[in-house]
């Protein structure tokens, strides 16, 4: 049975982002997406394999996604940062 892709919004991307301490043009470089490209995947527009992309790289990073479940969506650390690694 195949894994179904958990799906990303444009807030988790800002979130993830921010967490990582990551600007747009270091994200570009570290994921291979121009920045305009990431730009519209912020705003929640784009093309499903850009945010399967994108989400791929942040659970790499250690970043969880947490799906809208009666409550807001966000994003959670996969283990407890350490000092010096601390996320927003």
């Amino acid at each position: 049975m195949a894994e179904r892709a958990v799906s990303i919004s444009g807030a988790q991307i800002r979130m993830a982002k921010a967490a990582l301490g990551l600007s747009n043009p270091q994200l570009a470089e570290k994921t291979g997406l121009h920045r305009n490209t990431l730009n519209r995947a912020e705003r929640g527009e784009g093309r499903a394999a850009t945010f399967d992309h994108l989400r791929r790289f942040f659970e790499a990073e250690g970043v969880v996604f947490v799906p809208e479940n009666g409550g807001p969506e966000g994003i959670r650390f996969a283990q407890i940062q350490s000092k010096g690694d601390e996320g927003v």
